[in-house]
Formats: C-alpha cells, sequence, structure tokens
C-alpha cells in the first residue's frame, strides 16, 4: 500500500486528506492511502519516516513550510526562490522538496486580474506569502508585506491606511486569519476604504468567504477564496509523486 500524507499543525479542518481519499476512491487508486501527520513540534517531522518506511510523500502546511527546509536532500528551483516547501518526495529514504503553491496561486490569480490591478498588499510573511511574493514579482506587479513584528522589510497593520489601501488594489490574505473555527477573525484593514476596484484573495478556503472576503463583496470589490488554489497544489504533488524518478 503506497502511504501519502500532510504535516501541519493543527490539521483538524484538512482539505488534503478528503481530497485524496475522495480522488483514491472516484478514479479506482485502491493500493494508495492519504493521512493526516498532526505534529506539534519540527522535532518529530523524521519520526514520521522511520514509524512509516512506507511513506512516499507529504504535503507541508502551516506552520512547517520553512521549517522543512533544513530536512530536504534536494530542492527544487521553486523551493530555493521562494524560501518554503510544501510538497516533498521520498526517494530511497531521501526527501525532496517542491513547492506546488507557486503554479497553484499563479494559475488563480490570473482569472480575475485586470489591468488596474498593478501594485498588491500581501498580508503576511509566512511561506505561502513567500510562493506569493515569487509569483506577483514574476508577473512585475509592485508589492508591499504587511506583517506583525518590527521587521523593517514589512510595513505593520496599524500603518495600513485609508490612502494606501486606494492605491493597492490588489489585497492577498496569506494569514489564517478567519480559518475554521475562528471564523470571526478577519485581518486589521481600513475595509471603507474599498472599491469596486478591488480584488481581494483570500488563500484560506474554509469558510468559503471569510471575513476578509465578505467585507471586500460588501464594496463591490472581485473575491476568491482559496479553495481553486489547493485542487490545483493536489493535482501537482500526485504528479509529482509519479513522475519516475
Amino acid at each position: 500500500m503506497r502511504l501519502f500524507g500532510l504535516i501541519g499543525y493543527p490539521l483538524s479542518h484538512s482539505f488534503s486528506k478528503k481530497y485524496f481519499t475522495e480522488k483514491f476512491e472516484k478514479e479506482g487508486i485502491a493500493d494508495c492511502r492519504y493521512e493526516n501527520f498532526p505534529i506539534p513540534s519540527i522535532d518529530q517531522f523524521q519520526k514520521i519516516f522511520s514509524d512509516h518506511p512506507d511513506l512516499e510523500g507529504l504535503n507541508v502546511t502551516i506552520p512547517y513550510k520553512q521549517q522543512v527546509l533544513p530536512f530536504l536532500y534536494e530542492a527544487s528551483e521553486a523551493v530555493k526562490k521562494v524560501g518554503a516547501c510544501n510538497c516533498i518526495k521520498v526517494i530511497s529514504g531521501k526527501l525532496y522538496g517542491h513547492n506546488t503553491d507557486v503554479i497553484g496561486f499563479e494559475k488563480t490569480l490570473d482569472g480575475k486580474l485586470l489591468p488596474h490591478h498593478k501594485k498588491a498588499l500581501v498580508l503576511g510573511s509566512g511561506g505561502a506569502s513567500k510562493a506569493v511574493q515569487f509569483v506577483l514579482k514574476n508577473k512585475g506587479i509592485e508589492f508591499l508585506v504587511a506583517s506583525r513584528g518590527n521587521n523593517p522589510h514589512y510595513i505593520p497593520y496599524e500603518q495600513l491606511t485609508s490612502e494606501l489601501i486606494e492605491k493597492y488594489q490588489l489585497i492577498i490574505n496569506t494569514t489564517p486569519l478567519g480559518m475554521q473555527p475562528l471564523t470571526d477573525q478577519y485581518p486589521s484593514l481600513p475595509y471603507l476604504a474599498l472599491t469596486t476596484n478591488h480584488y481581494l484573495y483570500d488563500l484560506i478556503y474554509n469558510p468559503a468567504k471569510t471575513l476578509f472576503l465578505r467585507k471586500g463583496e460588501e464594496k463591490g470589490a472581485v473575491i476568491q477564496n482559496g479553495s481553486e488554489m489547493l485542487v490545483i497544489q493536489a493535482e501537482e504533488s500526485w504528479k509529482i509523486w509519479n513522475t519516475p524518478n
């Protein structure tokens, strides 16, 4: 039996296990199973492989997309440039890192991107944010990253003024704010400054419409959640795991 899985913490509302379990059933793939591996610390990462020697591939989610990097035997160009890994292929006990966030985000962003979306505001600075920044840079879209803490490369949320929101008409939430079960949370923004010219993209898929997106929708903004991106990521992972070595 081929084994695949997901690491992260917590994983109570994981998309991946449900998606792959249904995929295997629907496509008649009887020799594969997909499991969740919720680990509260990266210190438990290597134990997953010793406990499950048949493990062939892993997806990686919050908070370990950057923390798994030292364990990789080899990293793809996307992983090296982004500085985050969300897909691992296991070959003869060695870990090969990939990043499917990049292709998933790029494909889904393009569907609603308009010529006036020339400046982007990226909320959050974690692993998913790094992939988003990579895509924006490749597209020539100027961006600003908002984050907590005192990092000189990022702008604190307290400095996100209405004037700034008016200029940055593409806003991407890469934080877990608003994700199940904490659906009453949302990034701190001057939402009154949103207009019909804005495009709000939330990488969260559950709930389908976060408070962040609902507040944008109320102002007539174009909105997009992360569900389609996750499907693309999952299928890209499946391709990676099944590509001959």
